[in-house]
C-alpha cells in the first residue's frame, strides 16, 4: 500500500472510529472521516495525538447512495486514489424477543448495518479495481456468527453483512483489492459500560486493540489476508 496511504475511515468519529482514525494517523496515513455530526468531528479532532499529516473530515449520510457517490468522487478528486476503505458505521437495537420488535426496528439494523455498507462499497470499489490495488474492512460483530437472546434483527443484519463481504471477496479474487471482516465481541466503550453496568468489562475488548488488527488488515503485511472474518475479542 502507498505511503502515505489515503485511508476513508466511514463513521470515523465514533467510540471504535476514532480508534481506528488514530491507528493510522500513527501510521502516517492521510485519513479522511465521515462523521453525521459537527460537534462529533471536533471532539474528533480535539482528541487525536497529531500525525504527519492532517485529519480530513466529510459530513455524510452512509444510507444515502448519491451523497456517498459524490463523497467518494470528491476524495478521489482530491487525491486520486483511496487505499483503505474501514467501515466502522453501525448501530444496535435489542433487548427484546423477535416478535416484540416491528418492521421499524428492522429498518433501522438495515440500514445502519447493511445499507451504508452497500452505498460505500457500491462508490469505492470501482475506483480500487481500476487502481488494481486497495484493502476494505467492514466492522461486523461476533453476534453475526452466533446470536444472543434478544439480539435477532442486529444479528441478522450482522450476518447479513458478512454474507455480503464474503461474496464481494469472492468476486475481488485476483484483482489486487482484498476484503475482509473483524467480528468484535462487546466493545469496552462508555456508553456499554453505561448500559450494562453489572457486566465483567475485563472480558471486553478496547476500541485501540480492535483498531490495530483494521490497521494491520489494511497494510501490506497482510497481503494474503482476503475473505476472512476475524474474531477481535477478549479482555486482559
Amino acid at each position: 500500500m502507498n505511503r502515505p496511504a489515503i485511508v476513508l475511515v466511514a463513521g470515523g468519529t465514533g467510540a471504535l472510529g476514532s480508534a481506528v482514525t488514530q491507528a493510522f494517523v500513527d501510521a502516517g496515513d492521510s485519513v479522511i472521516v465521515s462523521y453525521r455530526q459537527r460537534r462529533s468531528y471536533d471532539e474528533l479532532l480535539a482528541q487525536l495525538r497529531p500525525g504527519a499529516v492532517a485529519v480530513q473530515g466529510i459530513e455524510l449520510d452512509a444510507g444515502d447512495e448519491a451523497a456517498v457517490r459524490q463523497a467518494v468522487a470528491a476524495c478521489l478528486q482530491r487525491h486520486g486514489r483511496i487505499d483503505a476503505l474501514v467501515n466502522a458505521i453501525g448501530g444496535y437495537a435489542g433487548g427484546a424477543p423477535l416478535w416484540e420488535q416491528d418492521g421499524a426496528v428492522l429498518d433501522q439494523m438495515i440500514g445502519m448495518n447493511l445499507r451504508a455498507m452497500h452505498a460505500l462499497l457500491h462508490a469505492v470499489v470501482p475506483a480500487m479495481r481500476t487502481q488494481g490495488a486497495g484493502a476494505i474492512v467492514n466492522v461486523a460483530a461476533m453476534s453475526g456468527l452466533g446470536p444472543a437472546s434478544g439480539s435477532g434483527l442486529y444479528a441478522a443484519s450482522k450476518a447479513a453483512v458478512l454474507s455480503l463481504m464474503a461474496t464481494l471477496a469472492e468476486e475481488l479474487r485476483g484483482s489486487g483489492v482484498r476484503a475482509n471482516s473483524v467480528l468484535p465481541g462487546t466493545i469496552d466503550t462508555p456508553a456499554n459500560r453505561s448500559a450494562m453496568p453489572q457486566a465483567d468489562f475485563g472480558t471486553w475488548t478496547a476500541p485501540q486493540d480492535i483498531a490495530r488488527v483494521i490497521a494491520f488488515l489494511c497494510s501490506d503485511a497482510a497481503r494474503a489476508i482476503h475473505g476472512a472474518a476475524i474474531p477481535v475479542r477478549g479482555g486482559h
